[in-house]
């Protein structure tokens, strides 16, 4: 075994090998693989194999489908077979909301080149016949869908490393990862030492206890997992054609044919967390003891729904753990706070994900980024406020909802509240109805009166609409108040901070006492962040962005610290209120201060207010005159109090992100992760009107703006009326011109002070037109849209700069 090496993959089962492959892919031969066991020990040798493309996020769907398309690759290049059966699949829809659901995700289909297709309870009997239809009501069918030999598989992926220069070493066990001081790694393992530029952590069923020996904590859980094999069924040997997938959501379950027979597991509402002291090292190619009692009710439904089964002997029970992430999706990339250590762990549907975690992965470490926005399996979307006691609780939510429907305002109540801030009594007695981000509890609105002190997730608008509604005309016809804390914020010091912003910056940088906008780009002029730069003095700057992006983007300034700037995230140390409306400029000038000298739009200022240290920006994400005022967490309530108190002469009134959210749509703002993303350059969502093309500085990411400047992008951004009545866009709805499909929605909603249903699309440059008609796709029906330039509410800016 050789001692250097430029990467260490740790972790043996399919995902570790696709790594191991992908590298070498992307032209990186000077890696090896290092095995405890045997390849596939842990969780993948006893995988059913299944794989599909459904998932709610978009670009996760799309790399399952490359997922899929590989094996043939990896079957032409080993000469291996990995036992693809590609049969088809059918996932089952017994209620309109779980038909909707569906029907969303085949028009989002439509614009990744997944070739799925609503079909009839008609069809579903011709394509499953060993499937009851009765109660069903549709279901989508997805042609990709199928089975393989998970040991051939990972297998395939491993000869294909070896063959291009890889070198795997099993039986070698990693007891320490150590740190260099210059940012490699000392990977010790049983049989001796190897210095690795990078190491990845694919470890499967052991992630967490290797992701401690590099100091960090992994969020995952193994959960114990059961499916059955029958015995021979004249209903399936008897077929011509192999019979497909069918996966029955109101059963928890997935079928498939298992030679003569059927394989069926379950997602059982009982189930259980496995190894809570964390994976032992001795287990292997063990399994666990049977437990039918926990899937009893998941057999007797199944019975119903596939009443073949209950002719059917039982062959074999497997019962065996795999890995989950709190949200179910693997996390994936650089591990916040180390340099060139690497996670690909929770990828709990391996033969599925496998292929898109190793591509994106190897992307990364080897070109500096992916090609495709890979938010939803980042690991930094988690950050250091996770604990395993939230991991495993979401975890069993996850587990239990594995085919439950997802709804686009749905709340999830598993380890909930986990975190709040001081305000949290007082806005509860308020009325407020909770929603989440990053671990933190945020007022969705506040319930008055008779309003719904629960939303009901809904695909069309909820019984919360009345009440946002109204928290949306008291911003627009008084004042409301909310808080800041859902803003990442970083302080950024030091007499060499200007110029280190401007180099990491792609807009202008504010002089003193003055703000400014900017996108922050990635090498290849693709979106990381969109920016709010506040200049409190010559040498301190704050900045504010995403709450939840903060891991993200900390790991980003991090990579690019220098020794004499002090990059602080103070997110939770700095919080506050926004207020905004027709009258939040005289309420604020009502307020005790210390410093009455008027504001302008986008200054900002230290000053007190009663006896509160405050740092006031004149800015509003309303779109409307508005002020964020911020201060220490410890003062936040106090300022509460007085800013309570002045506004009640106002008829101040308290409103939640989903106001906060129709009241973006007036003024055409976008949204981080939904009009801005990785997936997309400045120059496609308009952001490039904040690039300070004239500044000399070689900023990260100019010569791709430069590029797109000279050489605009095909598809642009834009802003729709839509002719709906009850339901709205959520994002990536397909866009339609004369039946053919020329681009797709960010996001959308309804403008309750417009009293019309917005959509943001992306659609060809040369068509982005005022008055470009078009049909945007909604559950399934077609609605005319209108392409309009002009903002619903202060068209030309006055209000809001007044």
């Amino acid at each position: 075994m050789k001692t250097t090496t430029r990467v260490v993959v740790i972790g043996g089962g399919v995902v570790g090998c696709s790594v191991l492959f992908h590298l070498t892919k992307l032209g990186w031969s000077d890696v090896l693989l290092l095995e405890r066991a045997e390849l596939t020990s842990g969780s993948t040798w006893h995988a059913a194999g299944g794989f599909h493309t459904l998932n709610g996020d978009t670009n996760m769907a799309a790399l399952q489908g490359y997922t899929i398309k590989l094996y043939r690759e990896l079957e032409e290049i080993t000469g291996m077979s990995c036992g693809l059966h590609h049969v088809g699949g059918v996932t089952l829809a017994d209620n309109k909301d779980r038909f909707d659901m569906l029907v969303a995700e085949r028009a989002k289909h439509r614009y990744i080149g997944l070739e799925t297709s609503i079909v009839t309870p008609a069809e579903i009997a011709k394509i499953a016949p060993v499937t009851n239809i009765d109660g069903i009501i549709g279901g989508l069918y997805d042609p990709l869908d199928g089975h393989l030999d998970p040991s051939g598989t990972t297998h395939a992926y491993a000869k294909a490393a070896r063959m291009a220069g890889a070198e795997i070493h099993l039986h070698t066990k990693v007891i320490e990862t150590n740190p260099r001081p210059d940012g490699s790694w000392e990977v010790v393992t049983n049989k001796g030492t190897i210095h690795a530029e990078h190491v990845v952590n694919a470890a499967g069923l052991w992630a967490r206890e290797v992701a401690a020996m590099a100091g960090v904590y992994a969020p995952l859980h193994p959960m114990e997992h059961q499916y059955i094999v029958t015995e021979d069924t004249p209903e399936i040997y008897d077929r011509d054609t192999e019979h497909p997938h069918v996966m029955d959501p109101a059963g928890e379950s997935y079928l498939r044919q298992e030679g003569r027979g059927l394989c069926i597991g379950f997602y059982e509402q009982p189930c259980k967390p496995w190894a809570v002291q964390g994976t032992p090292w001795d287990f292997g190619h063990e399994l666990l003891p049977d437990n039918l009692d926990k899937i009893e009710d998941s057999i007797s439904f199944a019975f119903k729904r596939f009443p073949v089964l209950e002719r059917a002997g039982v062959k074999s029970v497997i019962h065996g753990p795999f890995t989950f992430a709190p949200d179910g999706n693997p996390l994936v990339g650089p591990v916040p706070g180390l340099r060139n250590y690497w996670s690909a762990c929770g990828v709990m549907a391996g033969f599925s994900q496998g292929g898109g975690v190793g591509l994106m992965l190897s992307q990364w470490m080897i070109e500096g980024e992916t090609e495709r926005d890979v938010t939803a399996m980042d690991v930094a979307r988690y950050g250091d406020w996770i604990t395993s006691g939230y991991t495993r609780r979401k975890v069993v939510e996850n587990y239990q909802r594995r085919f439950s429907i997802s709804y686009p305002n749905e709340e999830l109540p598993a380890a909930r509240p986990h975190r709040t801030t001081p305000m949290y009594d007082i806005f509860s007695h308020l009325g407020a109805v909770w929603g989440h981000q990053y671990g933190l509890e945020v007022p969705n609105y506040f319930a008055q009166n008779a309003e719904p002190k629960f939303e009901t997730p809904s695909f069309r608008r909820s019984n919360a609409f009345n009440a946002v509604g109204r928290e949306v005309r008291a911003v627009r016809e008084g004042v409301g108040i909310n808080e800041v804390h859902n803003f990442g914020k970083y302080r950024i010091t030091g007499l060499e901070a200007r110029a280190w912003l401007d180099r990491l910056m792609a807009g202008r940088l504010p002089q003193p006492g003055r703000m400014s906008l900017s996108p922050m780009l990635s090498p290849k002029g693709r979106l990381l962040g969109d920016f709010t730069i506040s200049c409190l003095d010559p040498s301190t700057f704050q900045l504010t962005a995403s709450y939840g992006a903060q891991a993200v983007h900390m790991r980003w300034l991090e990579k690019h610290a220098k020794p004499n700037i002090c990059v602080e995230n103070i997110s939770n140390r700095l919080t506050g209120f926004q207020i905004a409306g027709r009258q939040a400029k005289t309420l604020f000038e009502a307020l005790e201060k210390d410093d009455e000298v008027p504001l302008r739009f986008m200054d900002v200022r230290r000053m007190t207010i009663c006896q509160i240290a405050c740092t006031v920006q004149r800015v509003s994400y309303t779109g409307d005159v508005g002020y964020e005022i911020y201060c220490d967490a410890m003062d936040q309530r106090g300022l509460w109090i007085s800013l309570w108190t002045a506004g009640q002469a106002f008829g101040i009134t308290p409103f939640g992100m989903r106001a906060m959210m129709s009241l973006r749509l007036d003024k055409g703002f976008g949204s981080w992760l939904s009009e801005y993303s990785p997936d997309y350059t400045a120059a496609e969502t308009g952001f490039d009107r904040f690039i300070a093309f004239s500044k000399d500085v070689e900023f990260i990411g100019r010569a791709a703006a430069e590029a797109q400047l000279k050489m605009p992008p095909p598809r642009k951004l834009a802003t729709f009326i839509v002719d709906t009545d009850d339901a709205d866009v959520v994002g990536y709805e397909p866009v339609f011109i004369n039946d053919e499909v020329v681009g797709f929605c960010t996001s959308g909603g309804y403008s309750h002070f417009a009293q019309k249903s917005v959509a943001y699309a992306f659609v060809p440059r040369d068509l982005a037109h005022e008055g470009l008609q078009v049909e945007i796709e909604l559950l399934g029906n077609r609605r005319s849209a209108t392409l309009f330039t002009s903002a619903l509410f202060d068209p030309d800016g006055h209000i809001m700069r007044s």
